[in-house]
C-alpha cells in the first residue's frame, strides 16, 4: 500500500508530476470523498486531484470576505450567463460540504421510482442504497437536530408551520459535538460539522489515498475505450493561477467527482459530450426567497442554520411543480448579494439585518416531461468560467409564485410585521391582507431573484444511451474504465438536499470503478 497523504501546490512547483495508480478521482467533494474510502479500503492504490485549496479550522475566522475567495466557486459568484440565477458552490478539498449547511436527507423513494421506470435505473431501490446510507450516516454523526435547540430563524417556520396546520420535520444534520454556532457555510471553526476534509478524506489518507490539492485537471486524453491519461495544471495557491507546472496521471480507471458545471466542463473539454447530451439537463432546484421584520431579534446569523422544512407543497398535482421549505442563515455579505435593493435601500436593510428572517421554497425541476432545465457549455478555450443557461418554465413561475403566498402567510403567522419579496423593485406586504399583491407582481427572470446551492444533472445516467451519458453503473457510455460519481448524474433534481444522496451513490458505485481496475 502506498504512504498516503495530501500535497498542496506550493510542494509542486520545482517540476513537472508524474503519476501512475488504480484510480485517478477528480474532485473530493461528496461523491468523490466516499468514492476514494471505499476504494482504499478495497486496497486500491488511489490519486485524488482537487483543484481547490487545502483548508483547515485554523483558517475557518467566521469572516465572510476572506471565506468566499477561497472556500466558494467564483469566489460565491457563479451564476447563469444572463445573470437570473446566482449559485453556491463550493471549492476547496472536501467541496461544498465544507461550506454547505450540514442538511442530510435519504432520496425520496418516489423520485428513485421514476430513475428506475424511466431512466432504467434498476438496481437505485432503497433496499440496495439502504446501507449505503446507514453507514455514511454512522460515520458522520447524522441524526435529528433537537427542537430545543433550533434557532430563531428555524422557529419561525416551525411556529408558522404549526399554526397553519402543515406538515413540518427536524432536519438531521452531519455534526459532531456542535457549538450551534450559525456560520457553517463559512468553514467549520471547531471542526464539528463532519464535512469530507475531516473526516471521510482523512480516514481514506490512512488506508492510503494520495490527495493532491491545487492541481487543475485540463483535459482526459483517450485512446480507443479507454483514458490513458489525466492532463493538469498545478495552480500556484497564493495566487490561484496556473504555476506552469504540469501533472499527469496514468490510471487503470478514471472518475470524474467535480460535481454539476465541474464535471460537464471537463468532459467537454476532453471531447466527451455525448453528443450533445453533456451538460445538458442541469437541475438547480431553484430558489425563491421571502424577507420578514419582527419587533424582536432574530439573529438569523446565529445558531445551526437549516433544522426545520416542509414538504407540505412537494406534491402539487399533475402538470404542477412542487416545491419545499426552508430557511438560510442571514450573514451581511449573503444577504446583500441576494438582496434586490441597492444603495441607501441595501444599507437601510443591512442596518436591520438582526430583526430580519428570511424564508426559501426550492423548487424541484426535472419532473415534468418539456423541461430542459440548465445547460452547461465552455467558453473560448474552456479555461476560466463556464456558461451557464437555465430555461424557466411557466410552470415554475406559478410555482414561485404560490411558494411566496405560503412563505408569507407563514411569516405573519408567526408574528412577522412586514414582509418584502424579491423582486427587482421588492413588494412591501403589511398584513396578510396585502398577499394579493404578489399575484400582481412581475413573475419573470431578471424581474424576481432566483438562487441556487443544489447543483444536479448535466451527465443524466440511464440505460439509453441516446438519452443518457453514464450507465446505471455510472460508466461513461462509449468508455470501459471512465466514469461520473456526484450529482452531475441524477436524471432529475431530488427535492430533497442532495449530500446524503451523493455520499449513498458514491458508496454504491465504488464497485462497479473497483471491478474496471
Amino acid at each position: 500500500m502506498k504512504d498516503g497523504r495530501i500535497v498542496t501546490g506550493d510542494e509542486l512547483l520545482e517540476s513537472d508530476t508524474t503519476l501512475e495508480c488504480d484510480v485517478c478521482i477528480i474532485g473530493s467533494g461528496s461523491g468523490g470523498a466516499w468514492l476514494a474510502h471505499e476504494l482504499c479500503a478495497a486496497g486500491k492504490d488511489v490519486v485524488m486531484l482537487e483543484e481547490g485549496g487545502y483548508h483547515t479550522r485554523r483558517e475557518f475566522d467566521l469572516t465572510e470576505a476572506h471565506v468566499y475567495p477561497k472556500l466558494y466557486q467564483e469566489l460565491g459568484n457563479r451564476a447563469t450567463d444572463d445573470l437570473s440565477i446566482t449559485m453556491l458552490q463550493g471549492r476547496s478539498v472536501g467541496g461544498s460540504t465544507t461550506v454547505n449547511w450540514c442538511s442530510s436527507f435519504r432520496t425520496p423513494e418516489r423520485i428513485l421510482k421514476i430513475w428506475r421506470e424511466q431512466h432504467g435505473c434498476e438496481a437505485l431501490t432503497p433496499q440496495t442504497l439502504d446501507p449505503h446510507w446507514a453507514a455514511a450516516e454512522k460515520r458522520l454523526h447524522i441524526a435529528e437536530w433537537p427542537e430545543a435547540l433550533i434557532n430563531r430563524n428555524n422557529r419561525i417556520l416551525w411556529e408558522g408551520l404549526g399554526k397553519l396546520g402543515y406538515d413540518r420535520g427536524l432536519i438531521r444534520r452531519n455534526v459532531n459535538g456542535c457549538a450551534n454556532l450559525g456560520y457553517c457555510g463559512l468553514g467549520c471553526p471547531i471542526d464539528a460539522k463532519q464535512s469530507m476534509g475531516v473526516t471521510v478524506l482523512p480516514d481514506a489518507v490512512e488506508k492510503g489515498l494520495r490527495l493532491f490539492a491545487n492541481v487543475s485537471v485540463r483535459r482526459l486524453e483517450t485512446q480507443g475505450k479507454k483514458v490513458t491519461r489525466v492532463v493538469a495544471d498545478v495552480l500556484d495557491p497564493q495566487t490561484d493561477r496556473k504555476s506552469g507546472r504540469s501533472f499527469t496521471v496514468k490510471a487503470k480507471a478514471t472518475a470524474v467527482c467535480g460535481g454539476a458545471v465541474n464535471s460537464p466542463a471537463l468532459l467537454l473539454r476532453s471531447g466527451l459530450d455525448a453528443e450533445g447530451r453533456v451538460g445538458a439537463r442541469t437541475w438547480l432546484h431553484p430558489v425563491v426567497v421571502m424577507l420578514s421584520e419582527f419587533a424582536e431579534p432574530v439573529n438569523a446569523f446565529s445558531g445551526a442554520p437549516q433544522s426545520v422544512y416542509s414538504h407540505q407543497f412537494i406534491e402539487r398535482g399533475e402538470g404542477k411543480m412542487g416545491f419545499f421549505l426552508e430557511v438560510p442563515p442571514v450573514h451581511p455579505m449573503l444577504a446583500s448579494v441576494v438582496s434586490t435593493g441597492m444603495g441607501a435601500q441595501l444599507q437601510s436593510f443591512l442596518g436591520r439585518l438582526p430583526y430580519v428572517n428570511a424564508m426559501i421554497a426550492i423548487v424541484v425541476d426535472g419532473l415534468l416531461p418539456h423541461e430542459t432545465g440548465g445547460t452547461v457549455r465552455l467558453r473560448d478555450s474552456g479555461y476560466g468560467r463556464h456558461s451557464i443557461s437555465y430555461d424557466f418554465v411557466p410552470q415554475f413561475w406559478e410555482a414561485a409564485r404560490t411558494a411566496c403566498r405560503e412563505m408569507a402567510r407563514l411569516q405573519f403567522a408567526a408574528g412577522a410585521k412586514r414582509v418584502h419579496s424579491l423582486h427587482q423593485t421588492p413588494l412591501t406586504l403589511e398584513s396578510e391582507a396585502d398577499l394579493g399583491k404578489l399575484d400582481q407582481a412581475e413573475w419573470e427572470k431578471i424581474k424576481v431573484r432566483v438562487v441556487s446551492a443544489h447543483l444536479m444533472g448535466g451527465c443524466a445516467m440511464g440505460k439509453d444511451a441516446s438519452k443518457s451519458v453514464v450507465d446505471p453503473q455510472l460508466r461513461f457510455h462509449g468508455l470501459d474504465n471512465l466514469f461520473v460519481v456526484d450529482g452531475s448524474v441524477f436524471p432529475t433534481s431530488l427535492g430533497v438536499n442532495p449530500q446524503l444522496t451523493i455520499f449513498g451513490l458514491a458508496r454504491w458505485a465504488s464497485q462497479h470503478v473497483a471491478a474496471a481496475v
